[in-house]
């Protein structure tokens, strides 16, 4: 089940066989987990049983230049902008700085101005210019192959036992190569 709000989170916890979280921030990652785990405590279930999988965009660069890492953010700015969609429900349902909700997951949307479906899921989607190289730099997994391996280890420690790439940008083969050749071996070693 893929969850981000309480109800979402506390349902996974008590029902789901795992738990899809479509963002590789660090910090929402270790709330969220939590959040599941200790649903699955409050229903009798044995958290370990609930497998977690952290899914979101990833695009390797050659090296961490400004250069390099600014068109890998703009050739994932989409996914902010779709995961907006989620938090932007969240917020109507929970308001601004609720108790309910991390501020970490919702700040970033109050410049959104509407969503076009048109154009869902794409790098250069015109609605996704709300979204800043913060929430990109956090949601996703960009920069040289070492950063890559650094977060999904990080991601692993907070209790992530499976991941998903995005490969939904320009350098699809690129990123293909280096997670085979240089990152699954280094996060499975």
């Amino acid at each position: 089940m893929a969850a981000y709000g309480p109800k979402a989170l506390k349902m996974t916890g008590e029902e789901a066989d795992g738990f899809i979280l479509q963002l590789a921030d660090l910090y929402l990652t270790e709330y969220m987990v939590k959040a599941v785990k200790e649903a699955a405590v409050t229903a009798g279930r044995d958290p370990s049983e609930v497998t977690v999988c952290v899914a979101a965009p990833a695009y390797v660069t050659a090296d961490d230049s400004p250069e390099a890492l600014a068109h890998a953010r703009e050739q994932c700015r989409w996914f902010g902008g779709m995961v907006g969609n989620h938090v932007a429900d969240l917020v109507a349902k929970y308001g601004e700085h609720s108790a309910q909700v991390p501020d970490e997951l919702t700040e970033y949307i109050k410049a959104r101005q509407g969503y076009d479906y048109a154009h869902h899921g794409r790098s250069g989607n015109p609605d996704t210019r709300f979204v800043p190289d913060e929430i990109v730099d956090r949601f996703c997994l960009i920069g040289p192959a070492e950063k890559h391996i650094e977060k999904l280890n990080a991601l692993r420690e907070l209790g992530v036992d499976q991941f998903a790439v995005y490969d939904m940008h320009d350098a699809q083969e690129a990123t293909i190569d280096a997670y085979g050749s240089r990152v699954i071996p280094a996060v499975n070693a």
